[in-house]
């Protein structure tokens, strides 16, 4: 038997936009509508299902292994558009990236205030 995972729904003050953040900042296909939510789909099948809420959202994190091209794509967009980003989780090494296991990365926040993270190595150099 085999375990993958399929998806996670995030919550959004605008599931729309939050969608179409991530989607375009990934390289990944217009996101979509399904019921209540707006799926961006990743490219191993897996989605990541936006709803709108007027709740309080707590910041989630949410980590993504990308290829190199999708980094150097990825990074570019982050800077051309200022938008904020460090090298740590913690936030201490700001407008830079890390080289952690000999790949890269980056953290950034979605217009929800969700953790992002794009890796081009996993953790551990597997």
């Amino acid at each position: 038997m085999s375990v993958k995972f399929n998806h996670t729904i995030i919550h959004a003050k605008d599931k729309v936009v939050s969608a179409q953040f991530l989607a375009e900042l990934l390289g990944l296909p217009e996101p979509t509508p399904f019921g209540h939510f707006q799926v961006v789909k990743l490219t191993d099948g897996a989605s990541l299902d936006y709803i709108s809420t007027q709740d309080a959202i707590h910041g989630q994190h949410y980590a993504f292994l990308v290829t190199e091209e999708v980094f150097d794509s990825l990074i570019a967009k982050i800077r051309d558009r200022k938008i904020q980003h460090w090298a740590d989780p913690r936030g201490q090494h700001e407008n830079q990236i890390n080289t952690h296991d000999g790949g890269r990365g980056v953290y950034f926040q979605d217009p929800n205030g969700h953790y992002m993270e794009a890796i081009t190595v996993p953790y551990g150099g597997w």
